[in-house]
């Protein structure tokens, strides 16, 4: 349910799209930080916070309103210079826009790659959603899917995995499987699940 906030809020940068710089940073403080699933995901990570579903709002309706080269600019812009939960907000209105155009597509793969490059795990989560699965190159994909596993963050945060999980990143987990075991680390169900996967991309 959206709430009353995030409807004016997306009234205005449909109007005005440059709105968006204000009301971006602003949405924690007008609707919360809470997870959208406190129970089943208190922590945010599947499913992200209140906040982050408002600036998804925002930005899929500034992706409706501006042109796609001015668009991406501005994403890049809000991600660029917004704290960590800007970002994600970013990263989640990608993958909640129902349309992405090349220009921001392009643009949204290099804040991913960024986001995947970072030690928070909200961020890397959210970097994980539906775009980077249609998006992402294989190569990124699989080292994101890696590093969601390093940061114990559990395997359904990674959209498309039954879809894009090949050969090569059952050989990286089970090659991170045996390191634990070597050193008598534990291995989580995650770990083993995706050491057993052997989908081929496209099948």
């Amino acid at each position: 349910m959206t709430d009353d906030w995030t409807t004016t809020a997306v009234s205005e940068v449909t109007a005005e799209p440059q709105r968006i710089v204000m009301l971006f940073p602003a949405a924690g403080r007008a609707v919360g930080r809470a997870p959208v699933d406190p129970v089943g995901d208190p922590l945010g990570v599947r499913h992200g916070t209140v906040d982050d579903r408002a600036r998804a709002e925002l930005v899929s309706a500034l992706l409706a309103v501006l042109a796609p080269t001015e668009a991406a600019a501005q994403l890049a812009d809000l991600y660029r210079h917004g704290d960590d939960a800007e970002r994600r907000g970013v990263l989640r209105g990608l993958d909640a826009s129902p349309s992405v155009p090349p220009e921001v597509a392009a643009v949204g793969v290099e804040l991913v790659a960024d986001a995947l490059r970072t030690n928070d795990p909200r961020l890397v989560a959210a970097a994980l959603g539906s775009f980077a699965a249609e998006h992402l190159d294989q190569h990124g994909w699989r080292h994101g899917v890696l590093k969601a596993l390093f940061m114990e963050l559990p395997l359904d945060v990674v959209a498309g995995l039954d879809r894009r999980a090949d050969p090569e990143l059952a050989r990286m987990a089970a090659g991170l499987v045996a390191e634990r075991q070597a050193a008598g680390r534990a291995v989580s169900d995650d770990m083993t699940r995706l050491a057993a996967m052997t989908t081929t991309p496209g099948g």
